[in-house]
């Protein structure tokens, strides 16, 4: 069979096992999104329907890239029309987990009582929410922030808790504990009269809704017979028991992970959904995917030296056939100035000698770093992006996708308050408040002339819905809100550098153009709600060291950077305290292990080259704190490193 040509025995074995419960160990670089689509083609190869197969991915630039896989390889034109409806179109169901429990709650979620249009709060929305309930319960902010309420919250729906569960388990305990039971207990009736789940909503409530509803369980297991999960390893225990709960029909559940990249333990993420796999499945098989495509010898000896440390993990040992490479690269800089300085040069020297700055990435642990980073790389000429707000994050973008939802569903009141001010029509807070409270005649005659102004702009968009593409729905709102004008018409270089990200969303819309009306513009409504930071990576940049340069070097976290590659990697601030972090947790040897897989999946984003870099002296909350390098450095062995002494560097 040609397609199975180019893969090794163990990848093989992966894809022709078609049956039964199998979890494959993929370390880094070790084809694991080949063997998984391949595995998915050769299933339709076998005769099984393409709708009766599902794979699970965790962020949409993931579930994109597999999805255009998988057209290529049935032969299929990655058409706007295939994009929209792909399960409808030969297709099978691909998605995040959250775009998993969105499908079945749109699906069958009338019988907990979820409308078919349901909007989904993001972390800003949700924090707002809980931020009004705190001080609808006159908490301060600064005593009890709406982020630790809502984290909180997080955790325990993530637990599956409801919130009265939590009210009756947390609402005695602790001054903190009860606030949060209140404000949850707040939270969820303005979620309720916004038609709206939050993110925790759309696994917790799928996962409800299959351990109530038999007959609806059985719907889904029949609907998705082969199972497909791809990083297992950050699965949380409600993610796990909604896998199950699909799978346990027909048992073909295959799953892939890396347990030594596991990095979103404090997400709620649980190692042991992939470690203890073989004994909720006795009958599962395991292999391993050991061999490393991406990285050179020297970066993969390196690796394995700082991971094999662990000892909450299973064994697998990384091989390449690729050569030596160069040394890995450790420079000591007496200060974070002094250090993105050097990165920066180092760039600049890269780039001369034919590196694209795309293919150059700079991590760190904190965000704080990027201050520094970034003035670095400014000074030095050196295009550059950093993945922070994510696209659909921005105000301008926000504020459009306010007016969208606003037309499908005119009593959403939050949506009310930010398109009436997007741009500013004079109405307030106070105004829309009486309206909001069915206290119409209370308003003076200038108001009402500005209501009804509104309301008729809302109206005629609310029609539009029915049968307009979301596209062209898409550029009829940015036309009729006003937001055109505002930014592009009548606004300054920085309104109309906004103005194109409003444009772009337009050309979001278009991927669900083949879906005329309510149901397109709602599909495209979950993708900008679901968005994660690594789908950034696809839009325009909002900070660039060199203005209108679209491309450059990347710079993010380490955890926004899992499951990207990089020829070049860098990875600032090598010292103890920071990298390891410290302050993770109570429970110290998990901690320490976590950074350790933290700092194995930074240095396994690298196919050529990797720099180490520290600062001797770092300002910390305005502070000056003396360095000593990280204890990571010495788990690899010295033949493999570079000590770098140029421009001060400072030797140990």
């Amino acid at each position: 069979m040609k397609y199975l040509e180019g893969l090794n025995d163990a990848q093989k074995r992966a894809v022709l096992a078609k049956d039964g419960p199998l979890s494959v160990l993929a370390g880094a670089g070790s084809g694991k999104t080949r063997v998984l689509t391949t595995r998915i083609y050769h299933l339709i190869r076998e005769g099984v329907l393409p709708g009766e197969i599902l794979a699970v991915t965790f962020t949409n630039k993931a579930a994109r890239e597999m999805r255009e896989r998988v057209r290529h390889m049935l032969g299929l034109e990655a058409s706007s029309e295939q994009r929209a409806a792909s399960s409808q179109k030969g297709v099978p169901f691909i998605a995040t987990f959250h775009g998993l429990g969105r499908e079945l709650l749109e699906s069958y979620g009338k019988a907990i009582g979820i409308p078919r249009y349901f909007s989904v709060y993001d972390r800003d929305d949700s924090e707002k929410a809980i931020g009004a309930a705190l001080k609808a319960l006159d908490v301060d902010a600064k005593e009890l922030s709406p982020r630790a309420v809502l984290g909180r919250i997080s955790r325990a729906k993530g637990e599956g808790m409801r919130a009265a569960e939590f009210y009756e388990k947390n609402g005695r305990t602790s001054f903190g504990g009860r606030i949060a039971a209140e404000a949850w207990l707040r939270y969820e009736k303005t979620l309720a009269q916004e038609k709206a789940l939050d993110f925790d909503d759309l696994i917790a409530l799928p996962v409800r809704l299959l351990e109530e509803h038999a007959d609806i369980r059985t719907l889904a297991q029949e609907r998705w017979k082969y199972i497909h999960i791809d990083e297992y390893q950050d699965t949380n225990a409600l993610q796990g028991r909604l896998a199950n709960m699909l799978a346990a029909k027909h048992r073909n559940l295959f799953v892939v992970g890396d347990i030594d990249q596991t990095i979103y333990t404090w997400r709620g993420a649980t190692i042991e959904n992939l470690l203890e796999f073989d004994k909720e499945y006795p009958e599962s098989q395991t292999i391993i995917l050991a061999r490393n495509y991406r990285s050179t010898k020297n970066l993969v000896d390196a690796a394995n030296a700082v991971i094999e440390k662990n000892k909450n993990r299973k064994e697998k040992y990384s091989t390449t056939e690729r050569g030596k490479g160069e040394p890995i690269v450790v420079h000591m800089a007496r200060s974070a100035e002094d250090e993105a300085r050097w990165i920066a040069q180092k760039i600049r020297e890269l780039m001369r000698n034919g590196t694209l700055p795309e293919d150059i990435v700079i991590l760190f642990r904190t965000n704080f770093q990027s201050r520094a980073l970034e003035e670095g790389l400014l000074h030095a000429g050196v295009p550059y992006k950093l993945l922070g707000t994510h696209f659909f994050a921005r105000k301008e973008v926000k504020d459009a996708l306010a007016w969208v939802r606003l037309a499908m569903d005119p009593s959403r009141e939050v949506d009310k308050l930010r398109a009436a001010a997007a741009p500013s029509r004079g109405l307030g807070k106070i105004t829309l408040g009486k309206l909001a409270a069915g206290d119409r005649a209370a308003l003076r005659a200038g108001e009402l002339v500005k209501v009804e102004a509104f309301e008729r702009v809302i109206g005629e968009l609310s029609l539009a819905t029915d049968t307009l593409v979301p596209s062209e729905f898409v550029k009829l709102v940015i036309e009729k809100s006003g937001l055109r004008r505002v930014l592009f018409d009548e606004g300054s270089a920085e309104d109309r550098e906004r103005f194109e990200n409003v444009e772009e969303l337009a050309s979001v819309a278009a991927r669900y153009d083949a879906t005329a009306g309510k149901g397109g513009i709602a599909a495209f409504l979950a993708e900008a709600a679901l968005a994660s930071d690594q789908d950034e990576i696809d839009h325009p940049s909002t900070r660039s060291g060199q203005g209108e340069e679209k491309k450059g070097v990347m710079l993010m976290t380490v955890h926004a950077a899992k499951g990207l590659e990089f020829s070049t990697v860098f990875v600032s601030g090598m010292e103890e305290g920071l990298f390891p972090h410290q302050g993770m947790g109570n429970d110290t040897d998990r901690d320490e292990e976590e950074e350790r897989r933290l700092f194995y999946v930074a240095m396994t984003r690298a196919k050529e080259r990797l720099y180490l870099t520290l600062a001797r002296v770092r300002k910390i909350y305005g502070s000056d704190y003396a360095s000593e390098p990280s204890s990571f450095l010495a788990d690899i062995d010295g033949s493999l490193l570079l000590y770098d002494e140029t421009e001060g560097a400072i030797i140990y």
